[in-house]
């Protein structure tokens, strides 16, 4: 099983999602990490990411490939992530035939109606929830 994870800026969030999803998969899955930018990639690869790949071009060609593509819900809103996350980017990530499997962050101007549990406990819920799909 293919599963992007996409984060721009510090890529700390990405990091951590890999991080647990690798905790708790290993090898069973194979992680590709798209950052908006080199450092929110590399920040993912050091967490254990199998490949990895930066900027608008990578994740507009990497997203229709995999199964999965997790991340903040942020990644399907033109222009979020203070910009970084182009319109064509959030238009590849939404129109992928992939699962998106998302956490409700409230940023980007995005408020999320019932989403008020902390980042850990959602980054926990996301790897529960990518796990019923996992084989």
């Amino acid at each position: 099983m293919r599963i992007a994870v996409v984060d721009g800026q510090g890529g700390g969030i990405g990091k951590s999602i890999v991080e647990r999803l690798k905790a708790r998969f290993g090898s069973k899955i194979e992680i590709i990490a798209l950052g908006t930018n080199a450092l929110a990639t590399a920040a993912m690869l050091k967490a254990g990411a199998d490949e990895g790949a930066s900027g608008e071009n990578a994740i507009v060609v990497n997203v229709p490939k995999v199964d999965i593509i997790t991340g903040t819900v942020g990644i399907i809103s033109a222009n979020s992530m203070l910009g970084e996350l182009s319109p064509a980017m959030a238009l590849a990530i939404a129109e992928s035939p992939a699962k998106k499997i998302l956490i409700p962050l409230n940023r980007c101007n995005l408020h999320i109606v019932g989403a008020d549990c902390d980042l850990p406990k959602s980054i926990d819920l996301l790897v529960e929830t990518i796990g019923q799909h996992v084989l």
